[in-house]
């Protein structure tokens, strides 16, 4: 992976978003909740105001519209700043 966040900012794989099936009827992608997890792929060095406490592996969850996506060989990622996090799971 070519992408390192700087600063107090993070990479966040999102979770696949849940497919819910409802008597034979499939919902479509457009149609599918946002995740609001995902896990931490590569972390910024932090700032002189703030350490970065997110490390890679970190189970999150975030705000519905935290973030900026970003696909890197097929694969959507979420650049955020740490601050937009709002728990680690687990």
């Amino acid at each position: 992976m070519n992408i390192k966040p700087l600063a107090d900012r993070v990479l966040i794989e999102p979770a696949a978003a849940e497919t819910k099936t409802v008597g034979g009827i499939i919902i479509p992608d457009t149609a599918k909740e946002k995740p609001l997890k995902g896990s931490v792929v590569a972390v910024g060095k932090g700032t002189k105001d703030e350490e970065m406490v997110l490390k890679v592996g970190d189970q999150v969850l975030y705000g519905k519209y935290a973030g900026t996506e970003v696909e890197l060989d097929g694969t959507k990622y979420l650049i955020m700043r740490q601050s937009d996090v709002v728990a680690i799971i687990g």
